[in-house]
């Protein structure tokens, strides 16, 4: 029998779709989203997750999606990280942490995002990770990129040292993706390579918490062999 699910990543999808069945357009949906993932902070920590990633926005996404989309979306993010809550959030020890490469986010959100991060540094009881502009092919490249840089030679270079160079060295127990696709789509690659995946059909703005106690209780049943 399995521990309880510690670190729980996310992959945000369906916002799109959910809009366009209320016939708004498409990129309102991530206003929904928004709403699901403060929702989910709250109570996830009772449920005795301590950290959680959510995939939030991929490189593949800064490229290929409309301008007035991407500028709604980053509306939706900086209204987010102003918003809030900061006493709530040293008091239950919440660390806001962001993962990718945020210089290719517009500079203010990009300092929004740094100002918040340095603002619960210090907190550690619950750590959430957002994934903005981020790749996992991509940070695999930027570890190596790092690890180079320190002129590290060839036999010291092990699987730890490209963990500690990575945007988020912690690897979930479980990913849950929303939205019915059955794929990564780049999602933490070197990470997740041992997680336990759950796929559901529910978009992103419709899931609720007795979807992720589903979700616990069936991670619980599951037998691990991290590649044995």
């Amino acid at each position: 029998m399995n521990k309880n699910a510690r670190h729980v990543a996310i992959i945000l999808d369906g916002n799109r779709r959910f809009a366009k069945r209320l016939m708004l357009e498409p990129w309102k949906g991530h206003s929904f989203g928004r709403e699901k993932v403060e929702e989910l902070m709250d109570y996830a920590k009772d449920l005795g997750i301590r950290e959680m990633t959510f995939y939030a926005l991929s490189v593949e996404n800064i490229d290929s999606r409309p301008k007035l989309e991407l500028e709604f979306l980053y509306k939706v993010f900086r209204e987010t990280f102003r918003d809030m809550d900061r006493e709530k959030m040293m008091r239950k020890g919440v660390r806001m942490k962001f993962i990718g490469d945020l210089s290719l986010l517009p500079s203010d959100l990009r300092l929004e995002c740094v100002r918040l991060e340095e603002e619960t540094s210090g907190n550690s009881e619950f750590v959430v990770n957002i994934a903005v502009a981020y790749g996992g092919r991509q940070e695999l490249v930027e570890a190596v990129r790092r690890i180079v840089d320190k002129k590290v030679s060839s036999g010291e270079v092990c699987l730890e040292l490209v963990r500690d160079n990575l945007y988020l060295s912690s690897e979930p127990d479980m990913i849950i993706r929303t939205g019915g696709e059955k794929r990564i789509s780049n999602f933490l690659p070197f990470q997740g390579a041992y997680s336990e995946w759950f796929f559901l059909d529910k978009m992103w703005p419709e899931f609720e918490r007795e979807d992720l106690v589903e979700c616990l209780e069936s991670f619980k049943e599951r037998k691990r062999n991290f590649g044995e």
